[in-house]
C-alpha cells in the first residue's frame, strides 16, 4: 500500500508563516502526497510552487465553523480556484444540520459544488459534533448534492476521525465516493488502518513522520 498517494499535506494554523508554507510545498514534492492543503491566503503561493509537479493544492472554505452564508462559500470556492486551487474541502452549515434543516445543508453543498466547476468537493462534516444518524444524514446529502468526498473533521473542533466513523461513511456513501479521514493519522500504522477501514485520501499534518515510520506528536 503506497500510503504517501493518499496524504493531504496539511498546515492550516492561524500562525502559519510563509517559510513554513515553502516547507511544506517542499515535503509535499519530495514525497509526492496527493495535495498540500492549505488556507485559501496561500493558494496562490503553493500554486505557483506547485505547477510543475503533481501535488494538487487543496484548500478550505467555511473552515473551521461552517457557519458562513451559502453565498459566501460560493464565492470563496470561486475565488480559490481563480487562485489556482485543485481541490475545495467545505465545512457544512453544522447547526443546520443539528436544526434538521436539510434543504439548508444541501443546498449549502450545492452552491460549492456549482461554484467549483469540475475541481473536486470534500465535505466537512465535523464527525465530532454529530450523533451517528446525524452523521449518516450529513454523508447522505454530500452525496445527493454532487459532492465528491466526504471528510470527518475540520481539526478545529474537539475531535478528529476514528475508525468507526470512517466505516459508516463508507457504509452510507457506497464504493465510489470519497472519504478523508483528517486529524487521527500521527503514525504510518494509523493511516493504514484508515485505508483499510475505507478511506481514500487522508489528512494530516504528520505526512513525513508516517513516511518515516515515526509517531508525530502533532494535534492534526
Amino acid at each position: 500500500m503506497s500510503v504517501n498517494s493518499y496524504i493531504d499535506h496539511t498546515l492550516l494554523k492561524a500562525d502559519a508563516n510563509e517559510e513554513q508554507i515553502h516547507a511544506l510545498i517542499d515535503e509535499a514534492k519530495e514525497y509526492q502526497f496527493a495535495s498540500v492543503c492549505v488556507n485559501p491566503t496561500w493558494v496562490k503561493t503553493a500554486a505557483n510552487f506547485l505547477k510543475d509537479s503533481s501535488v494538487k493544492v487543496c484548500t478550505v472554505i467555511g473552515f473551521p465553523l461552517g457557519a458562513s452564508t451559502s453565498t459566501v462559500k460560493a464565492f470563496e470556492a470561486k475565488d480559490a480556484i481563480a487562485n489556482g486551487a485543485d481541490e475545495i474541502d467545505m465545512v457544512i452549515n453544522i447547526g443546520a444540520l443539528k436544526s434538521r434543516n436539510f434543504k439548508l445543508v444541501e443546498d449549502d453543498i450545492k452552491a460549492v459544488v456549482e461554484s467549483s466547476g469540475t475541481k473536486l468537493v470534500k465535505v466537512i462534516i465535523e464527525t465530532c459534533l454529530l450523533t451517528d444518524d446525524e452523521k449518516v444524514k450529513a454523508c447522505q446529502l454530500s452525496k445527493s448534492a454532487g459532492a465528491d468526498f466526504v471528510k470527518t473533521s475540520t481539526g478545529f473542533s474537539t475531535g478528529g476521525a476514528t475508525i468507526e466513523d470512517i466505516a459508516l461513511m463508507r457504509k452510507t456513501v457506497g464504493p465510489d465516493m470519497g472519504v478523508k479521514a483528517s486529524g487521527g493519522a500521527r503514525t504510518l500504522e494509523a493511516a493504514q488502518a484508515f485505508i483499510k477501514a475505507g478511506a481514500t485520501r487522508i489528512g494530516t499534518s504528520s505526512g513525513v513522520a508516517i513516511m518515516k515510520g515515526q509517531e508525530s506528536h502533532e494535534c492534526y
